[in-house]
Order: structure tokens, then C-alpha cells, then sequence
């Protein structure tokens, strides 16, 4: 089948890959001169495991193909997918400027038969009443009628996209009729995964439901972590017995620093946001909300419990980006702590292995590392922010640098012992101090 992917972020070029390598044709569709350059050379714009090498091969099997000709690339396909972004505004809710924009270039390729497929993640009723609005206005034809229209949420994690891709959990498809939606599930019938059908406001709820639940759970996860600290108990040991309860289940249980990243923040902003405008208040949403705005503040108040005022005071920041091997930013914990070690006076070192060119345009006043080795040198403190590999290989020799061999693990990348044996005080989120 042939297919077109409209937007080539972390999103489009996984979806557009998979598809491919499924056996379908797929012309990828980017505006940014400098992404598609990168990406008819066969590397992805952004750190992805995997994906680069499954986009070069589909690219020597000629299935993937790649330009910035929306309306040439919808004439030629059978299915087009939507996968612009849609960041947050102000208000928390999704700006569909992309969408809008997208729609309308799509209607002008438009042809009775094709079916369009949103893929970015849009609040309930948006694909019914922003979407098939202006591709029938543009294209003078019926959603529906003349043409499928179709919602087929996404489930990717950063850093494991390839894997989530070929190997999901489930797949769901919504649209305004059955035939639509059986047509857009063939196109993955090679894979053995859960395949749900249902209607269009349906899949886009399934999306921000799936989202919002892992949020609420690492939040629940970080309140009981607060409340060992006081009642000095690890809840590490907690809540591995917790995940082990099967209506529970032990993914997104860990404490830490709070959720970052492009999708959890956003989407949950979102159905805030909606739920408001709609005359509901969504409690246990702000709740969540409220929550993890605040967790990464708690690594910075453990430096001030250990070393007093921390006007002065050098300090390391392991990990910028929002989780470890990504070199994403977006709302990453990274930037809420600095802001908070600069207003009380700290002088903060960072390093990335990714992300640091990325971090250095919005926080270009903090000093940065070229290794883990270099931030640790001479500091008072440590927070490990991000779970990288080389951090948790960090050894005596380099924390013997420190000026004050003192680490707040946000991320329980090590445990009390071995740092002890380093002589090295250790500080954990959720970790008590008698423990």
C-alpha cells in the first residue's frame, strides 16, 4: 500500500519507518530543510536507538522515500497520515496550528478513496470538527463519504520507539465507519498485538486516558516516596512489593524527580485545560499536576539539609535532558532545579552526553562539563538527574574530586552502599535517612 507520513518528528518518522519495513510504501513528508536533508541521507534528526538504521535500509529498498511536497505525496498515496506536532499553549491546551495547516494542503491533494489518519494526539472531537471541516471545505468532497477519515493514536516511549512500534501493546484505530477503520488496520496486520476498532473521539480519549493513568501512577509513586523519607523507610523495598500486586503492576512506580518529556506534561495540561472549559474540575488531574511540579524541588532542598546555605556552592548536574539516551529537553526536571540552585545562590556545572547542546540555549548563564568526570570536579554536591549508564559507572576516583563527596540521587541509579564505601553521602528521593 502506498502511504504518506506528514511531519517527521519523533512521532511521524517512527510511524513512517515501521510502516515500511511492514512492507508498504511510504513517502515521508518534512518542511525543515535541514531535517528532510537528514533524512534522505538516512539519519534521523534526533537520537532515536535503531530508527536511523531502519530508516537507511528502507531508503536503499527504495520503501521509503522522502520530500516537502504535501500535495504531490497525497495524490500518490492511498492513506496520509497527520503526525505534525501540536505543543502546548499557554492555556494548556494543544495548539493545532500544524493541523489546521496540514489539513488544508491535504485537501488541495485530495481524491475520492484516500483515507486521512491523524496521528498527533488531539483532544476528543478535534478530528471531527477542526479536521474533516477543512479537508471538505478545500477538497469539496465528504468525510465519509467520498473519502475515510481515521484516528490511530500513538503509544511511543522516547528511547524504545522501534521496539514500541513493532512490538506494541495494542493498536486502535477509530473512525466514522467500520470499513475505514479495517482498511487502516491492514496496513498493520503483520503484527500480533491487540487490535481495537472503535470511533474517532473514542481513540483520541484512549490516547490522553493511557497518558494521564502512567502520570497519576508516577506522582502516586512520588508522594508515598516523600512520605518515606519522613517515616525513614526505602521505598524502593515498598514499592517493588506494590508492582508485584497485579491489578497494580510495577511499571511507572519509581520514584524520582517527576515526568518530563513531550508527551506526559503536555497531555495532561490538555485534558486539564478541556475539562475546565467544559465546566468540570478535574481534581485528582491538578492533583498529579501540582505534584510533579514540585518533586524536583525536593533534590534541591536535600542539598541545602546536607550543606546549609548554598549561596556559593558549586554544584553538578548529571543528566539535562528529560530521561536517560534521548537528547530531548522538553520539560525536563533538569530545568526547574537550576533555576532553583541559581535563586539561592548556587554556581551550577551541568553535563549531558546529548542534550547539552540543547540545554545551553535556554540556560546559557550555568557553566557546563564535558564529562561526568569534569561537572564532579571541585563541586560541594551532586544530583544525578537521568539514569545514563556512564553515570552509575562513576566511580572512587571521580567523586574523590569533589570538593564535598555529597550526591542527591534522583533517579536511584546507586545504592547507599556502595557510595558509603566511596565515602561518599548519600541522599535519595524516597529514601529514608535511617535507612
Amino acid at each position: 500500500m502506498k502511504v504518506c507520513i506528514i511531519g517527521c518528528g519523533f512521532v511521524g518518522l517512527a510511524t513512517g519507518v515501521t510502516i515500511a519495513h511492514l512492507g508498504h510504501r511510504v513517502r515521508l513528508i518534512e518542511k525543515d530543510d535541514l531535517k528532510l536533508a537528514s533524512i534522505e541521507k538516512g539519519q534521523a534528526p534526533f537520537n532515536e536507538p535503531d530508527i536511523s538504521s531502519m530508516l537507511s535500509k528502507g531508503l536503499r529498498n527504495r520503501r521509503i522515500s522522502a520530500s516537502n511536497d504535501v500535495i504531490e505525496a497525497v495524490k500518490a498515496s492511498s492513506f496520509i497520515f497527520i503526525a505534525v506536532q501540536t505543543p502546548p499553549m499557554k492555556s494548556g491546551s494543544p495548539n493545532l496550528t500544524f493541523i489546521k495547516e496540514s489539513a488544508k494542503e491535504i485537501g488541495e491533494g485530495l481524491s475520492k478513496g484516500k483515507i486521512v489518519i491523524g496521528k498527533s494526539t488531539v483532544l476528543p472531537g478535534t478530528t471531527e470538527t477542526v479536521v474533516a471541516p477543512i479537508l471538505e471545505n478545500v477538497s469539496g468532497l465528504r468525510a465519509g463519504k467520498d473519502f475515510g477519515i481515521a484516528m490511530n493514536p500513538e503509544f511511543l516511549a522516547e528511547g524504545t520507539a522501534m521496539n514500541d512500534s513493532l512490538n506494541p501493546s495494542r493498536i486502535v484505530v477509530g473512525s466514522t465507519n467500520r470499513k475505514t477503520a479495517t482498511e487502516v488496520m491492514k496496513l498493520y496486520e503483520k503484527i500480533d498485538a491487540p487490535k481495537i476498532l472503535t470511533d474517532i473521539r473514542t481513540a483520541e480519549m484512549i490516547k490522553y486516558a493511557s497518558n494521564c493513568f502512567l502520570a497519576t501512577k508516577i506522582s502516586y509513586t512520588n508522594e508515598i516516596a516523600n512520605l518515606c523519607e519522613r517515616f525513614e523507610v526505602d521505598i524502593a523495598e515498598v514499592i517493588y512489593a506494590v508492582g508485584l500486586d497485579p491489578r497494580i503492576g510495577g511499571q511507572f512506580l519509581r520514584a524520582g524527580l517527576g515526568f518530563g518529556g513531550s508527551c506526559l506534561p503536555k497531555d495532561l495540561s490538555a485534558l486539564i485545560s478541556s475539562a475546565e472549559s467544559i465546566g468540570y474540575k478535574p481534581e485528582l488531574l491538578r492533583a498529579v499536576r501540582k505534584i510533579n511540579e514540585k518533586q524536583p524541588i525536593r533534590a534541591v532542598e536535600m542539598l541545602e539539609e546536607e550543606l546549609g546555605d548554598l549561596r556559593g556552592k558549586r554544584i553538578a548536574i548529571l543528566g539535562l535532558a528529560f530521561k536517560a539516551s534521548v537528547d530531548d529537553i522538553r520539560d525536563s526536571k533538569a530545568f526547574p532545579i537550576v533555576v532553583e540552585l541559581l535563586a539561592r545562590g548556587a554556581n551550577v556545572i551541568g553535563f549531558d552526553p546529548l542534550a547539552t547542546a540543547f540545554f545551553i540555549q535556554i540556560l546559557p548563564e550555568i557553566s557546563y562539563a564535558s564529562s561526568a568526570r569534569e561537572a564532579l570536579k571541585g563541586a560541594d554536591g551532586c544530583i544525578i538527574q537521568t539514569e545514563e549508564k556512564q553515570f552509575s559507572k562513576l566511580g572512587k576516583e571521580d567523586f574523590d574530586l569533589m570538593n564535598t563527596k555529597l550526591v542527591i540521587d534522583g533517579r536511584r541509579i546507586f545504592s547507599s552502599a556502595k557510595l558509603a564505601r566511596f565515602g561518599v553521602k548519600y541522599r535519595a528521593i524516597g529514601l529514608g535517612k535511617r535507612t
